[in-house]
């Protein structure tokens, strides 16, 4: 995980928060750009007023004038502020949705730092999917070609089955944040709950072959932060502490999510997730 010294965004993003949040600093840009501290307190205290303008901005606009991490963190930490004023959360049941009094615990949920940075990072690796193929030998002489990619579930699965423990890290990660992504950007496209009736039913293929409930997303999403945290190259990439977190409030992870994709771009999840749409 970076640290909290590291520059995370571009220079058209920090240009865009300092004429966003005040342009009478635009004269100090080079020296405000080598300060994360001072990046980190403009974004806090001017986060929903930069959301507002990043709305008014055109398709291309929004592709051009800023990153996609800039674009989320400003999300996450609108989403917080707006929460910090709302008693409630939104659940979704088999034919409706409802309120549920937990606001305040998501709020200090996101008050983690790593926690905004890794959902802000996790949200960025949806914006462009990728496929592979591996080649794969069955017996001697004869190898079989495998098929994957970061939107199929089970063909991720599918991948951790033939290749060893410590080549298995990347996935575990991808699992997990493919069942919180859709659990909290695309919750429209999860059965809440898996009956009889859709046994043997194939569901969206770019979701995986297998149907999943809303249930049975968090159950793998919870197993699969698990298994990224203990795996050996967990902590070599500084992101252990954020997979137990994720792992162990799973369910409170998904909730700023649902209120970014319901409340704040409703309407523009296609632009910002083309490869979905």
């Amino acid at each position: 995980m970076r640290s909290p010294s590291t520059i995370e965004f571009s220079s058209g993003d920090i240009n865009f928060l300092v004429s966003t949040v005040d342009p009478d600093l635009l004269g100090r840009i080079d020296s405000i750009s080598s300060d994360p501290e001072f990046i980190e307190s403009m974004m806090e205290q001017g986060a929903v007023k930069v959301f507002h303008r990043i709305m008014l901005l055109d398709e291309n606009e929004l592709t051009t004038s800023i990153t996609p991490r800039f674009l989320f963190e400003i999300l996450l930490r609108t989403a917080r502020f707006e929460l910090k004023n709302r008693g409630y959360t939104i659940e979704r049941s088999t034919s409706m949705k409802v309120p549920v009094f937990d606001s305040q615990d998501v709020v200090d949920f996101m008050e983690n730092r790593e926690v905004i940075r890794y959902l802000a990072d996790m949200l960025t690796s949806f914006t462009k999917i990728q496929s592979y193929t591996i080649p794969l030998r069955v017996r001697k002489g004869f190898w079989r070609r495998i098929r994957f990619n970061d939107m199929d579930i089970d063909s991720l699965m599918r991948y951790c089955q033939t290749v060893e423990e410590a080549l298995r890290f990347r996935t575990y990660k991808r699992i997990a944040d493919l069942c919180l992504f859709l659990l909290g950007i695309f919750p429209e496209h999860v059965t809440p709950v898996i009956s009889s009736s859709f046994s043997g039913q194939t569901g969206s293929r770019m979701f995986g072959r297998m149907r999943r409930s809303a249930l049975e997303y968090a159950e793998e999403g919870r197993r699969f932060y698990k298994l990224a945290a203990e795996h050996e190259d967990s902590s070599k990439a500084g992101l252990t502490k954020a997979f137990w977190i994720l792992h162990e409030q799973f369910d409170l992870a998904k909730k700023p999510l649902n209120y970014i994709s319901e409340n704040l771009i409703q309407f523009k999840k296609v632009k910002i997730f083309p490869s979905l749409s």
